[in-house]
């Protein structure tokens, strides 16, 4: 491809700062590379300090005509946020990580969020004031953007809340004759240039109220509590393409250049109480299931799936994750992966350590950890295959209680009532499995092959939600580990194959048997560079930027200019 006139890369250096621009391969691998999947080559990454500057280097590099990726975070599983493939213009990333700012609305009810903010950010910033947001610790990436979740439609292990979903962004899209254009659907009157807008988006100089007569939308899932509750409906609760939550910025996965969103808040759940269950029979999870969320006045904040060969992986190579959020907090985590990511490109500059250099420390590191699971779990995973966590909100411990004293012990499970420690690393175990399958492979990189992760939305109704692989795919996996947010029959499928095994043909043969079962795919990771997206979803993404100028490729589309 041919590069734009050097004019451009000054142009950008005058706008954000030199050191702000990066160009040599060593210092833009890091933001051109997936977290799992994906990368290329890239003419610069640009790291604007305000949203200002964010805007003046998305006009510049349309200007230029060449292509751009939004990048936050980079934590997502499918290279959605990242090159892949060849195109047709150079491609500049615009990281937005440095844009940091959360401001909160109407007493913290609401908030406005601004392109780098985390999920981190906003959960220590609404909790002085009792309220949490869309989702907390997640499943799978450190580090998240809340802008990153609603572009991509990313779900949530909250049941009550749904998927992250606003129909209230600041956004900038490039229309067909290659003019940009600033959409203020915040809600907000922030004045009419683009100067005076981000302005005061960035400093938090924002409006009491709405405009008079201005249309109400919505800045969260409002109906989802009755869409999960409805087991009788041969259709996910949610998945990432689902056409009724594709609205501007959300799920536009890079189409739009979004500066900031608008969402709601929840109040924060106290009293709660958390069960841990086991089980040798999957039915008895089915009817747990079936009957808190038909029969129950309250729903489930949260009810977080394991299996047993889940449990055992995450026990050995997510130790390390575990311990460090357990005794350092989630805010911090951050930092370790970026010393973590430095440490793995000072190996591959000098080529004389060994590959996964960081991964091979904190492995070594975590053998010299006491035992961190509590002795119920530990007890629980010798007993039975099956693993629900299940936390309550105040109002439907009796309701949970009586429920799970009718039906345990029985003759294939039992349950236990947390206590406040064992809850909290019941639940930070459940969140060390997604990582652990990558220090697996990084451990094992000698005797086994690639990893296929699949995140999968089965129909509401579904009653057999266990997968059972034919003995031909089975036999080309080493290790399989699942788990997932049970109520919501979302389910993250992660699966590490032996040497020599074909992992795109493998995958394509998986997908054959998820259509079988009616199930959507992938269900809160997007489909990045790895899914083609289905028509509804190409259609968004078309009429949001008609010119192909971004992240063109996505979902497996023409990365060509004017979609050729």
């Amino acid at each position: 491809m041919n590069a734009p006139a050097p004019a451009l890369l000054d142009q950008l250096r005058t706008i954000v700062g030199a050191r702000h621009v990066l160009t040599e391969a060593d210092a833009t691998r890091g933001y051109a590379t997936g977290y799992r999947y994906g990368g290329g080559p890239v003419l610069a990454v640009v790291r604007p300090g305000t949203p200002l500057e964010q805007y003046r280097a998305f006009c510049a590099c349309m200007a230029a005509d060449v292509i751009v990726i939004a990048q936050a975070a980079n934590t997502g599983l499918t290279g959605g946020s990242t090159p892949d493939g060849d195109y047709d213009r150079p491609v500049v990333i615009i990281n937005t990580l440095r844009l940091k700012g959360v401001h909160t609305l109407a007493g913290g009810a609401e908030v406005v969020c601004l392109a780098g903010a985390t999920l981190y950010d906003l959960e220590r910033d609404l909790a002085p004031l009792g309220r949490e947001p869309h989702s907390v610790i997640g499943s799978s990436c450190i580090g998240a953007s809340v802008i990153g979740g609603v572009c991509n439609n990313s779900g949530g292990a909250l049941i009550r809340r749904g998927p992250a979903y606003t129909e209230m962004a600041l956004f900038a899209r490039v229309n067909a004759d290659g003019a940009v254009e600033l959409v203020n659907h915040l809600g907000l009157d922030l004045g009419t240039t683009p100067e005076d807008i981000l302005t005061r988006i960035e400093s938090g100089n924002l409006p009491a109220a709405d405009p008079a007569g201005a249309p109400r939308r919505a800045a969260s899932c409002h109906d989802y509590a009755a869409r999960v509750r409805d087991i009788a409906a041969p259709s996910p609760a949610r998945y990432n393409a689902d056409p009724e939550r594709l609205f501007e910025a959300s799920g536009s996965a890079g189409k739009v250049m979004v500066f900031a969103v608008r969402l709601d808040t929840f109040p924060r759940d106290d009293g709660t109480a958390t069960f841990y269950i086991g089980t040798n029979d999957t039915a008895e999870l089915t009817r747990v299931r079936r009957t808190i969320l038909s029969q129950f006045s309250e729903l489930p904040i949260s009810g977080e799936y394991i299996h047993r060969d889940a449990f055992d992986i995450a026990a050995v190579y997510g130790k390390d994750v575990f311990v460090a959020i357990e005794r350092f907090g989630t805010d911090r985590l951050p930092r370790l992966f970026a010393l973590k990511n430095r440490v793995d490109a000072l190996a591959r500059r000098l080529r004389i350590l060994p590959a996964n250099l960081s991964d091979r420390i904190m492995q070594a590191a975590s053998r010299l950890l006491p035992q961190h699971l509590p002795p119920r779990m530990r007890e629980w995973r010798d007993r039975y295959e099956h693993h629900l966590i299940l936390k309550m909100p105040r109002e439907g411990v009796e309701e949970a209680r009586a429920l799970l004293a009718r039906t345990f012990p029985s003759a294939s499970g039992a349950m236990f009532e947390c206590t406040p420690l064992e809850a909290k690393k019941a639940f930070l175990h459940r969140f060390a499995v997604a990582g652990a399958a990558i220090r697996y492979r990084a451990m094992h990189a000698d005797r086994v092959g690639e990893i296929i992760a699949l995140d999968i939305a089965l129909r509401r109704n579904d009653e057999d939600w266990l997968e059972v692989l034919p003995p031909e795919i089975a036999e080309a996996i080493e290790a399989r580990l699942y788990y997932g947010h049970f109520f919501c029959h979302v389910f993250h499928q992660d699966y590490i194959l032996k040497q020599g095994v074909d992992p795109l043909a493998l995958e394509h043969r998986m997908w054959d048997l998820l259509d079988r079962r009616g199930a959507e795919y992938p269900a809160e990771h997007n489909v990045g560079h790895l899914y083609p997206a289905k028509p509804a979803l190409q259609a968004h993404y078309r009429a949001l930027d008609p010119g192909n100028r971004l992240n063109p490729g996505i979902g497996q589309t023409s990365r060509r200019r004017d979609w050729a």
